[in-house]
């Protein structure tokens, strides 16, 4: 690339400023990834990207316009000056439009001390062949699997840089690594598949392509003949792979774009309890070598660790600064965003208060009930809660895995839900979401 990201937004500021708008920002992000697939021993794909994009956002009052491109040369920014400022000269006005006051923009400006850069070199196509090659092969050598449906192994770096025409300017990379196998038992209609694998900031903490595989093929025979569960309220065990879904409709819940909508069945619950007393939900953006980390958010602002739900109490709501405003309130530094469209709110890293026993604890506890390995579809009603999901997994007799089950669904409000959790303490202090396998109370299962 010719020209770094800081000179490409200070371009589009300055082309932002010639035609016209009263402020504005700009991103730029330069990206690289590398991605090969094997299937029967053999390479089945291998792609290589690499690529500039450029967004410029203008704002005129209390109205905004967003353009993005992927041509940096001066003739492009020029025309994507004039464009988004005639747009935005036309769009309605938004109260929450504007950008950050100057004395809440964060004085850090990269994310150097959250070491989110793998130093070793770019591993090569070659190198991830061999991964995702061993993968396969370890979950071949399993008697019983009848082939893999995928084995990838891939990587990527992204850099990206933030200016705005309100005196903030600041950049950082990342990188990420990731080794995946799927694997398939059965034929026809007896058919069961599962899958292992992981990402990582760094190659080098991937697991071996040995244990991505043997995991995949054992997770895969251990849903051999599968069959539905039985009609009538149980308790519902979530694995730790899914647990973490619970919690995102959560969080889904108290966005601020939910919240400035009226569509949340939290939208009341400022101040009262979400989860069981003892149990806390803290997001902490700054944890180092997590791939979700950032030390600003989307419009500048200074990332802190702060406690969304505390001792079962919801603290707040996760804010931009245009939701913010709209609610009379403070942002809390919760904004993303890409080139092509205004921030947005979103949480990073978050981790659940976990528990004192393991998932076969509360699977001994639990005594009858599903064991949930994994979840397809979902009807979640954004008002009241109501909560819908395909699921499949294990049926527990007498607090041990009975036989593998699918083809049900779980049902439940998520309020009541959310009250009625109980943790085991196996969650995976690596990811962005910390979050442990997740017992709940009285669901309503369909199967048979």
């Amino acid at each position: 690339m010719e020209q770094s990201l800081d000179t490409l937004t200070d371009a589009l500021l300055a082309a932002a400023a010639k035609a016209g708008a009263e402020s504005a920002d700009a991103m730029a992000i330069a990206g690289t990834s590398l991605s090969i697939d094997v299937r029967g021993g053999a390479l089945e794909q291998a792609e290589r990207s690499e690529g500039v994009e450029v967004g410029l956002r203008v704002m005129i009052g209390r109205r905004q316009a967003c353009v993005s491109a992927s041509e940096t040369s001066p003739e492009t920014f020029a025309a994507m000056a004039e464009r988004v400022v005639a747009m935005a000269r036309e769009a309605p006005e938004d109260s929450g439009v504007g950008q950050a006051d100057p004395d809440r923009l964060s004085s850090v400006r990269d994310a150097d001390a959250l070491d989110l850069v793998d130093p070793s070199p770019e591993p090569s196509p070659s190198d991830l062949e061999s991964a995702a090659r061993a993968a396969e092969a370890a979950a071949l050598s399993h008697d019983g699997i009848a082939r893999v449906d995928t084995a990838s192994a891939g990587y990527g770096r992204r850099q990206v840089h933030l200016a705005t025409s309100g005196g903030f300017s600041g950049g950082y990379a990342r990188s990420d690594s990731g080794l995946w196998v799927v694997a398939i038992t059965g034929e026809g209609t007896e058919m069961e598949r599962d899958y292992y694998g992981e990402s990582r900031v760094y190659y080098s903490d991937l697991p071996s392509p040995e244990t991505v595989g043997n995991l995949a093929a054992e997770r895969t025979l251990a849903r051999a003949g599968a069959r539905r569960p039985e009609t009538g309220a149980f308790p519902v065990l979530y694995d730790e792979r899914v647990a973490s879904s619970l919690i995102g409709h959560l969080l889904g819940a108290i966005n601020g774009s939910a919240i400035v909508r009226g569509a949340s069945w939290l939208r009341d619950a400022m101040g009262e309890d979400v989860l069981p007393r003892g149990m806390s939900l803290v997001e902490d953006p700054l944890r180092p070598r997590v791939g979700a980390s950032r030390s600003f958010d989307g419009e500048g602002l200074a990332t802190a660790r702060c406690e969304i739900v505390a001792d079962g109490v919801l603290q707040g709501w996760v804010l931009d600064l245009s939701t913010a405003r709209k609610l009379g309130l403070q942002s809390t530094a919760n904004a993303v965003r890409g080139t092509s469209a205004p921030p947005s709110p979103s949480v990073s890293n978050v981790a659940l208060t976990q528990g004192t026993q393991s998932r076969e604890d509360l699977m001994a506890e639990m005594g009858t009930g599903l064991l949930v390995t994994s979840m397809i579809g979902s009807t979640i009603n954004p008002t009241t809660g109501d909560y819908s999901r395909g699921a499949s997994g294990f049926w527990v007799e007498n607090g041990e895995i009975a036989y593998p089950v699918n083809e049900c669904t779980i049902a439940g409000n998520l309020r009541y839900m959310l009250k009625s959790l109980r943790p085991a303490n196996d969650a995976r202090t690596y990811l962005s979401r910390v979050v442990p396998s997740l017992l709940v109370e009285g669901m309503t299962i369909a199967g048979e």
